[in-house]
């Protein structure tokens, strides 16, 4: 016993761990009462037991273990510390009580893990408990199931996680305890009561007992989701709830039903993924190819027992399901389809979302598929598209389908309307827009109509479903010319629909209307007194800006928004409203004299011109009428110099003392730049230029002259242009200045050969460098070491020099630099940074090799070390680098840990090159490499702590300390607890924040690490923290970092307190701010004063902020104005009764402690309902009611809450009043406002509206002069809804709405904004999709392509979307948003944007063209001042590239695209949709700036088309040739100019380059450019100019005139013609055969010439152009002619005729031409139109003449031709190589029989006898082309050549059976055609076979059915010999003659090669035509005196001298 009395003076923990049981069994008993009776959960007593724990549970002695279990559970109940336990504690559980035999101690052990779970610790429970179900004992086994059995019934499916209980289930029932399969029956059961049958599909393996057993369980229970009756500690809300309910009965359905929403749970997401792709049979790819169809069964047998797993891994699936689709869609066996189909379908279903990228390949196999009858096959194939349908959309699919809704079998029409209404029941309104459902709902309304009923009775089913699922309202528009009767069957159709997931679709609509129909009684009630406040409105909105804290802000954002609207509506006036208003202001006289011939009247004319400018007002000045008068004739050719200086002297008055815009400038910029140089003149017109740059801004006017200046040759003018750019760049400063819109003309100039450029060019970068510093030399780093050193001896000159304070511009300047925010404060930094930006940047990634990768993580250090060199030796070569850099990041962040320290030393080193190169796009590695860099601080040696410090400070250089310090990495690696670490950091922040403006306010977050280190046991880190106090308060203030004390240990805060304020009298004063840091400090001490402010009014302000510190007085001066307006302009709350005036007095924001922090906790454990609706449900009103019940006070809450609106008005004014004074509280509620601010955004009443964005742009203001940040929590309740509003009907709303998205970007990051605009965009609303993209483009404009979430490919693709939006504002948007990004990143963005549409890349072609010809910073200016953003005077904005680059870019991405679209638009309809682009955007035509005015004015004389003499060259074209290749781009990108006369002077000036061999080589390179712009205009003639009634027709002739004429002269040079490519011929020739077919043409005089010039014009591009390229553009052009219904038909025949000319031509150009190719573009024709679909078309002509190019091209090449199929990928997928080797195989004798016909004579001799055999062969072939429609002249013909050379030959058996009529019209057909060789006929017609016209009745296509009947054809045939007799002999020349002879020449397909039509429009011409036929006619001779082609002249030269008689009676009927 004497032992007993040792241990009892023992205290309690140490009983606890006697080796005596009997003492451990009293340490647990006293432990027990112990635990019991503390109080308080954090009490240190608990920590003494942490360890001890573990101990009470797993003892030895049964007693005591009772005991400690007991004591366990109290601790784990009540101790504060006890989740830290959880793991050793329920291990011991699990093993040391779950196999007790008592089962008090088994019920303790499960009481033990609840509370456990209770405490919010179920993982780690849980974790254990399924642990323990691996053990070997069943007890311990059947313990743990039970346990977690409870935990799930109790705490229910959302604390406790199912999927790893229900993976382990299946091997449970395999037990062979009894026992524990009893247990895991029960835990399925309970399990299924919470998930139901999702269970299902994981336990479908158990055998069929269990399972039966299972089911019959699972059928007794009840049918509701069971409910949590046991909560956690966080849940307690939820448990008071519970408790009530219990109490009161649980009525409460609307709650069940949001809970059962969230617990339903997919079974797929409890199954684990199977990798299937290994298990497949190795010769599965052989054996799905084999020839037996078994072998192919097994293989796909195979696949679909893998494919029956429920769920998949991902992987590579694209040849699985190639072959399947293959089987599918070409597998004649139905077994093997079904079997691929259900392969597919299982694929679908086990891959879900990750099988969608296969979805394109499958659906339109699967839809063709259709046509199979068979029910077993087409249910396989409903499955396997429905399967494929889930894994994706049906906006990706939809095209797919209306593919084949106009099939022609009613099967296939059928399942696609059934497997849409199917689709459409898996859709909501959001997935199924108007743009989706319209062209589907065309599609069935044809189906409604069709004459199978199953087709019928699909649509309408599909419909139906539609109309349900977007509701009446949406379908109706589409359904309007629909009988009632269809209707009505619509409608029952719908009624019996069943949404996906069992919803009788419109319930949930129901449930939103309800909040609606609440609304309107809510706006109803006050009808009238809503006048009142809607009229005050305006008055209240004027009184807003005054109250922000700086005042001159908002006058001055308005003077500049006014400036820019002017420039934006200046239009370019025509000279009589010049002369108009120019006569209005100057005398008579002066106007008169102004072009006098005599200088001193035109000298007196100036003075009386300046005298009048000088008294003129500047409102009346007529700035641009004047300038253009001054312009006028002798304009800035004026001789006299008096003049000229007095002329350039009032230029500069206008501009100085006018409203002078850029229309204005661009009118005299020229003249001026021209005069700039002049000895007399120069100094005039600098000052002019300086005048002008004030007015419009000197970047802009810099830009201007310096290009203007490099476009000249004179050397003079380009120094001295130079010379005033460096003078006026130190009078107006750098900002705003764009440096790449020059840098090109700068190093131009420094090549310059004249010295005196060269030293301007230097001088000027001298300049620059004062502003620019050294990232300026990186532009010049390849120049010569000579001219290097130049410049960096000027620049030494330059070197601590301080570029001088602007004098110039001033106003402009100081009212940006005080309407700006934070973007100023890092303008320096920035600058730098956008001068980066223009260097020109290598893209690694390519370079850095998986090998690279694979060496840096290798384990061997020297191979690391190997890969690190590689690394850098790419970064050095590359210089500047791009910041994609493939897999470097995660490698190089390896090595920062490396073991070898000289690795990590090198590292860094690589790090520090990295930034170097990168420049400043490195802030997107900031998170991902830059915090890396920070650990290594951590280090022990010194020297890589210096280098990594280095790497550090070098990567901030270029990324600025705003990414270091968001978010919390920066203040984890601070709260590591390493010395080395905490140094080095503090140190580095101790350095850098003091040179900072402005924080992000995550820096609060380092406050509670920094405190920590003031404490730490190294004395460094101690002192390094102390040193840093005074930089974090100068950002943070006093008050908050005393205010965080609170949290710490009383002696620790005792300690740091003093601290603060030992700190607080050291405090560094913040970096000054220019013109605006005055006005932003006292938000800094609002916190310190808000103690003493809180109890009193607004007015008082002004004392409290004196009060809180003793140093600002400025701050006095700058908060007093601000407050007192704040009070004195808002005067309507102020006029309460006398009793409410008691009630409202003290504040009424109540500052509550960590209250937003606790609603956040609260809303993020969906302890309250997120912020997040349709339309506010009343839930959410009370909610929030709720919570601001303690925020606000409580009159201000009852108005804040009342029905009427006017109350809601009352309660904005009254906080509007206190906002300023009671900043922090508002602060501390801002996320409850905001949310309140939500809920009005709902309202319709415009007063409470407008009210709500007065107080929230006030509010932003204030937030933004505090530097607060939003959190995520803030923006994400109230940023959606903003958005909302910004497409409200109402322009104030949505102006406001716009200014307050641009306020946000200043208290919430850009990056994050992005996709909430991005959400904005898929608005059915077309304003709000419209606003949203405008503002995403201003987002890129100002913040970069970095801006674009998640990624700028994706961003940009979304937006490119809209840009084919029905609504013209959205097209416009997405349009302007494109070229925004294009601005910033140049040619990228077409890679960014993917595929576009042609017609939708053309209107962004225009787009970009014509914001390339605005300069970048006009278009940037005027969109801002439209849209209130606050300006930046230092950000530039990147130019795009060279202009020339533009049209290709656009044409390669067309021509991509061209091969895989073969349906192209009908051609009216895709012009005009380009013309409606550019018609409606009236002011951006209107600020087309005017070409470079070379001196080419005779070349605007009447140009008379085609017209033969050369010009002369003009002395000024030798500028525009020598100058670089962007000066022709630049004119060939006027051609396609919607001015005619633009237009005609580019034409003019390229016309003069064409017509010159030494000149023409300068347009090498740009023939396709030219082509594109040419066809552009032809366009833009067609759809707009010829439907202008008020433009003269005469303009438009001679525009045709200037295009033909120069189309004529390009295509008569082989070298230049051959440059042009497929694409551009085949859009070339669209645009001539349109022409030639537009009957307005008609109408104009000299219509016909016109036609005829055209006509010939065809011929000489079919001759001249690349034979390969024409020959695949007429295909694809006849393929796309055919293909589109709205086409005339006459244009086809046109495009055959072409292609019938070329195959005459075939046997001189074969060799020349890509035989591969065509067979390819025959291929896809075919492909397109199969022989069956050809046949089918109204005319035989197609086939025919595909047949013949087929025919020709064998004879031409023999069997040689199979070789030629190289480049078709399948030909299987056309007929082609079957029908060539058909033709091959026919006409193989037969083509050596034709090529003999023109050998000599004695080689026709020889092979008489071969001849002879195949004579009926060749015959028959012969008279199958004259019974042909299209070939009998062609038949005729060869029949003719044939007697001739065979005289004996036998007709009487081809023609015994034929008619009387076609005997005898073969008989007179070669009559005709003798008489015709005999030289007794026309050359250029036939008399056999007259032109196709009305009166004509022969063989011809269009006239077939008269002449079968064999009427009247005989008087046709004489009366047409008659006309060509009459024609021979000059007697009807009539223009109705010319018209047939050209509209219808060769309308039958062969082009003759003389039928090209004699020119009217020059005699020259004519002659040149002649030689040229005589030299035809010679060569022909000589080479073959005996074979006659059919249209070439044989007879010698009385046939020339008749012909030259001919065209000099034509010559004189001209004249």
């Amino acid at each position: 016993m004497g032992d007993d009395s040792e241990w009892m003076k023992l205290p309690i923990d140490q009983k606890c761990e006697h080796k005596v049981w009997k003492a451990r069994l009293n340490g647990y008993e006293e432990a027990l009462k112990l635990f019991q009776r503390i109080s308080d959960e954090k009490s240190p007593e608990w920590g003494k037991y942490l360890g001890l724990i573990k101990k009470f549970v797993t003892e030895s002695n049964a007693v005591a273990q009772l005991k400690g279990l007991e004591a366990a559970l109290v601790f784990v109940e009540n101790a504060h510390v006890a989740g830290k336990t959880t793991g050793e504690v329920v291990s011991g559980v699990v093993s040391k009580v779950f196999n007790q035999p008592k089962a008090r101690a088994k019920e303790l052990g499960t009481d033990i893990c609840l509370m456990y779970v209770e405490i919010e610790k179920a993982e780690i429970v849980q974790d254990e408990l399924i642990k323990g179900l691996d053990n070997k004992n069943p007890k311990i086994v059947v313990a743990c199931i039970e346990t977690l059995r409870k935990a799930l019934s109790e705490f229910g499916s959302k604390i406790i996680t199912l999927k790893p209980v229900v993976k382990v289930l299946p091997k449970l029932f395999e037990s062979r305890e009894k026992a524990v399969r009893d247990e895991a029956k029960l835990l399925a059961v309970e399990i299924y009561k919470w998930i139901r049958d999702a269970l299902r599909t994981p336990l479908q393996n158990l055998n069929s007992v269990q399972l039966k057993e299972l089911e019959e369980e699972w059928v007794k229970l009840p049918t509701g989701i069971p409910k949590q009756s046991r909560f956690l500690r966080s849940q307690q809300d939820l448990k008071a709830k519970f408790e009530q309910q219990q109490a009161a009965g649980s009525d409460e359905a609307d709650g069940d039903d949001d809970e059962q929403t969230d617990t339903r749970v997919d079974p797929y997401e409890l199954l684990e993924a199977v990798e299937i792709l290994s298990k497949l049979p190795k010769d599965f790819y052989d054996k799905i190819e084999a020839k037996k169809w078994q072998e192919r069964k097994e293989a796909l047998e195979a696949v679909e027992t893998l494919t029956k797993i429920p769920k998949l891994e991902s992987g590579d699936y694209g040849d699985l399901v190639r072959a399947l689709k293959k089987v599918v869609g070409k597998d004649a066996n139905v077994m093997l389809v079904t079997l691929a189909a259900k392969c597919l379908a299982g694929l679908a279903t086990g891959l879900r979302k990750k099988f969608g990228t296969y979805a394109g390949l499958v659906v339109p196999t699967v839809l063709e598929k259709f046509k199979e009858k068979k029910p077993q096959v087409v249910q396989a194939l409903q499955e396997a598209i429905d399967a494929v349908f889930l894994t994706t959309t049906l906006q990706n699919i939809s095209e797919d389908v209306l593919a084949v809704m106009d099939n022609k079998n009613p099967s296939i029409k059928q399942q696609a309307s059934l497997f849409l209404a199917r689709s459409f029941r898996h859709c909501t309104p959001s997935t199924l827009p108007k743009s989706v459902l319209k062209p589907l709902c065309a599609a069935f309304l044809k189906q409604v109509n069709d004459s199978a009923p199953e087709v019928r009775d699909a649509a309408f089913e599909a419909l139906g479903t539609a109309m349900k699922v977007v509701g009446e309202k949406a379908v109706n528009p589409f359904l309007a010319d629909l009988d009632k009767l269809k209707l009505d069957k619509i409608k029952e159709c719908a009624d019996k629909v069943e949404l996906a997931g069992g919803k009788k679709g419109g319930g949930g609509g129901e449930k939103k209307e309800k909040p609606a129909a609440k609304a309107p009684p809510v706006e109803e009630p006050p009808p009238k007194p809503a006048a009142g406040p809607s009229k005050k409105a305006p008055a209240a909105k004027a009184a807003g800006p005054p109250k922000k804290g700086k005042p001159a802000s908002a006058p001055s954002a308005k003077g500049k928004k006014a400036a820019d609207t002017k420039e934006v509506v200046e239009t370019e006036l025509s000279l009589e409203v010049c002369e108009e208003k120019s006569a209005a202001v100057l005398p008579a006289s002066c106007m008169q004299l102004l072009d006098s011939a005599n200088w001193k009247e035109r000298l007196a004319s100036m003075e009386e011109f300046q005298r009048a400018v000088e008294q003129m007002d500047k409102s009346e000045m007529p700035c641009q009428a004047l300038v253009r008068m001054l312009a006028k004739k002798p304009g800035w050719k004026e001789t006299n110099f008096q003049v000229m200086q007095m002329k350039l002297h009032i230029v500069g008055l206008i501009a100085g003392k006018g409203t002078f815009s850029k229309t204005s400038a661009l009118v005299v910029l020229d003249g001026l730049v021209d005069k700039i140089g002049d000895v007399k003149c120069g100094g005039n017109a600098k000052e002019a230029l300086t005048n002008i740059g004030e007015a419009c801004s000197l970047p802009w006017t810099a830009e201007q002259v310096v290009s203007l200046a490099f476009a000249q040759k004179n050397p003079k003018n380009q120094a001295e242009s130079l010379n005033w750019l460096a003078n006026a760049m130190k009078e107006f400063g750098f900002a705003g200045i764009n440096v790449k819109a020059f840098i090109n003309n700068v190093k131009t100039a420094l090549g310059a050969t004249n010295p005196a450029v060269r030293t301007s060019a230097i001088a000027l970068l001298g300049v620059m460098y004062l502003y620019m510093g050294a990232p300026l030399r990186m532009f010049f780093e390849d120049e010569k070491p000579a001219l290097l050193s130049q410049i960096d001896a000027e620049f030494e000159k330059m070197q601590g020099q301080s570029p001088p304070a602007p004098t110039r511009g001033q106003t402009k300047k100081g009212a940006e630099e005080d309407g700006e925010d934070a973007d100023e404060e890092d303008g320096v930094d920035r600058g730098a940074g956008d001068i980066m930006d223009l260097l020109p940047r290598t893209d690694i990634s390519d370079k850095i090799t998986s090998d690279m990768v694979a060496k840096i993580s290798d384990k061997n250090w020297k191979i690391r070390k190997e890969g690190l060199d590689e690394v850098s030796a790419v970064i050095s070569e590359a210089k500047f680098i791009q910041s994609n850099i493939g897999d470097l990041p995660m490698a190089l962040k390896g090595r920062l840990g490396d073991s070898n320290k000289l690795l990590v030393q090198q590292t860094l080193n690589i790090f520090q090159q990295i930034a170097t190169a990168m420049g400043p796009s490195l802030k997107q590695h900031v998170r991902n490499l830059g915090f890396p860099i920070i650990t290594v601080l951590g280090d022990s040696k010194p020297n890589i702590r210096a280098t990594a410090l280095a790497t550090l400070n070098s990567w901030v250089e270029q990324t600025g300390m705003k990414e270091w310090l968001e978010g919390e990495d920066l203040s984890e690696e601070l709260k590591r607890e390493n010395p080395f670490l905490r140094q080095e950091l503090l140190g580095w922040l101790s350095e850098r924040l003091p040179n900072m403006r402005t924080v992000p306010a995550d820096l609060m977050l380092f406050i509670p690490h920094l405190y920590a280190c003031l404490e730490d046991r190294n004395g460094d880190v101690r002192k390094k923290a102390q040193d840093a106090l005074p930089t974090f308060m100068m950002h943070l203030g006093y008050d908050k970092m005393n205010k965080a004390t609170s949290k710490l240990k009383t002696s620790s805060k005792d300690q740091v307190v003093a601290m603060l304020e030992k700190a607080r009298a050291v405090m560094p004063a913040k970096p000054a701010a220019p013109a605006k840091a005055a006005s932003s400090k006292p938000a800094q001490s609002a916190p310190a004063a808000k103690p003493a402010s809180a109890p009193a009014k607004s007015q008082p302000v002004v004392e409290d902020y004196s009060g809180g510190e003793s140093k600002p007085d400025k701050k006095v001066k700058s908060a007093g104005p601000a407050a007192k307006k704040g009070v004195v302009g808002k005067k309507a709350p102020a006029k309460p009764a006398a009793k409410d005036e008691e009630d409202k007095s003290g504040p009424i924001f109540i500052l509550v402690p960590n209250s937003k922090e606790q609603r956040m906790k609260e809303e993020k454990a969906l302890k309250i309902l997120k912020w997040n609706f349709i339309t506010p449900r009343d839930e959410y009103v009370e909610q929030l009611k709720t919570q601001m019940a303690s925020c606000l006070a409580k009159w201000l809450q009852d108005e804040l809450f009342h029905f009427d609106f006017q109350h809601h008005v009352k309660a904005v004014n009254a906080m509007i009043e206190h906002m300023e004074a009671e900043a922090e509280a508002v602060l501390g509620c801002l996320d409850l406002i905001l949310k309140w601010f939500t809920l009005r955004f709902f309202d319709t009443n415009t007063s409470i509206l407008i009210k709500a964005m007065e107080f929230l742009k006030l509010l932003f203001t204030m937030l933004s002069r505090e530097n607060y940040h939003l959190s995520e929590y803030e923006a994400s309740s109230f940023i959606p809804y903003l958005i909302l509003k910004v497409g409200e009907s109402k322009d104030v709303v949505r102006k406001d709405v716009r200014a307050i998205l641009t306020m946000l970007c200043n208290v919430y990051s850009a990056n994050k904004m992005f996709p909430f605009l991005m959400e904005g965009t898929k608005s059915k609303n077309s304003k709000q999709r419209c606003e949203c993209l405008e503002e995403l483009g201003c987002l890129i404009e100002n913040y970069g392509m970095n801006v674009c979430q998640p990624t700028p490919a994706k961003a940009l693709k979304d937006i490119a979307v809209h840009i084919g939006d029905r609504d013209t504002t959205v097209r416009n948007a997405a349009l302007n948003t494109v070229v925004a990004a294009y601005n910033v990143c140049g040619d990228q963005v077409f890679k960014l944007i993917g595929n576009l549409s042609e017609k939708d890349m053309s209107m962004l072609e225009e787009r970009i063209k014509r914001s390339a010809k605005k300069t970048p910073a006009v278009s940037t200016k005027q969109e801002k001042a439209q849209r209130e953003h606050p300006t930046n005077p230092n950000a530039t904005f990147l130019r795009k590239p060279a202009q020339e680059d533009v049209p290709n870019k656009l044409n390669q991405a067309r021509s991509q695209n061209a091969h895989s679209e073969h349906t192209a638009p009908s051609i009216p309809r895709e012009f005009q949709l380009d013309l409606d682009m550019i018609e409606n955007d009236h002011t951006r035509v209107s600020e087309f700036p005017d070409l470079v005015q070379h001196k080419l004015d005779e070349l605007l004389e009447p140009v008379s088309i085609p017209e033969p003499k050369i010009r002369s060259v003009s002395p000024h074209f030798d500028d525009l040739h020598n100058s670089t290749a962007s000066t022709i781009n630049f004119v060939i990108s006027q051609v396609a100019s919607g001015d005619i006369n633009a237009s005609i002077q580019a034409l003019a000036q390229i016309d003069e380059v064409l017509r010159q061999e030494d000149k023409a080589e300068a347009m090498s390179g740009h023939i396709d450019q030219f082509l594109i712009a040419t066809f552009m205009q032809l366009r833009l003639i067609y759809n707009t100019h010829m439907a202008d009634d008020r433009l003269d027709k005469k303009d438009i002739f001679k525009l045709y005139s200037c295009i033909i004429g120069n189309m004529l002269s390009l295509f008569s040079m082989e070298s230049l013609a051959r440059e042009a490519s497929m694409g551009v011929l085949k859009d070339l020739m669209h645009g001539l055969i349109t022409l030639m077919l537009d009957s307005r043409v008609e109408d104009i005089e000299d219509g016909q010439q016109l036609i005829r010039s055209v006509n010939l014009l065809v011929v000489r591009v079919l001759e001249k152009s690349d034979q390969t390229n024409i020959l695949s553009a007429l295909l694809v052009l006849l393929q796309d002619s055919l293909i589109t219904t709205a086409g005339s038909p006459m244009f086809s025949e046109l495009v055959m005729k072409c292609l019938w000319r070329m195959i005459r031509f075939l046997p001189e150009t074969i060799n020349s031409i890509n035989l591969d190719r065509i067979l390819l573009d025959v291929h896809n024709f075919m492909k397109v139109f199969p022989k069956e679909k050809l046949k089918q078309l109204k005319s035989d002509v197609p086939h025919r003449t595909l047949k013949t190019l087929l025919h020709t091209l064998c004879k031409l090449t023999g069997a040689k031709i199979l070789d030629h199929l190289s480049m078709i990928e399948n030909r299987n997928e056309s007929e082609l190589e079957a029908h060539l080797r058909r033709v091959v195989k026919h006409s193989g004798n037969l083509s050596g029989l034709k090529s003999d016909l023109n050998t000599e004579k004695g080689a026709l001799r020889s092979d008489d006898k071969l001849i002879k055999a195949k004579v009926s062969d060749i015959l028959s072939e012969i008279f199958k082309k004259i019974g042909s429609k299209e070939n009998t002249k062609e038949g005729l013909t060869e029949l003719y050549e044939y007697k001739q050379k065979y005289s004996d030959a036998d007709l009487e058996p081809f023609l015994r059976n034929t008619s009387q009529f076609f005997q005898s019209y073969v008989e007179r057909g070669l009559r005709m055609i003798e008489s015709e060789r005999e030289g007794k006929s026309r050359i250029q017609t036939s008399a056999v076979i007259p032109q196709h016209s009305t009166e004509s009745y022969t063989p011809s296509h269009s006239s077939m059915q008269v002449n079968s009947n064999g009427e009247d054809l005989k008087p046709a045939v004489y009366y047409e010999r008659l006309k060509i007799l009459r024609q021979r002999h000059g007697l009807e020349n009539s223009k109705q003659q010319q018209q047939q002879q050209q509209l219808q020449e060769d309308e039958r397909p062969p082009f003759s090669s003389l039928s090209k039509p004699p020119l009217a429009s020059s005699t020259d011409m004519l002659h040149s035509k002649l030689s040229q036929l005589k030299e035809s006619r010679e060569s022909h001779f000589q080479q073959d005196p005996r074979s006659h082609s059919p249209g070439r002249a044989s007879s010698p030269a009385a046939n020339l001298d008749d012909l030259k008689k001919r065209l000099e009676r034509i010559k004189s009927n001209r004249q």
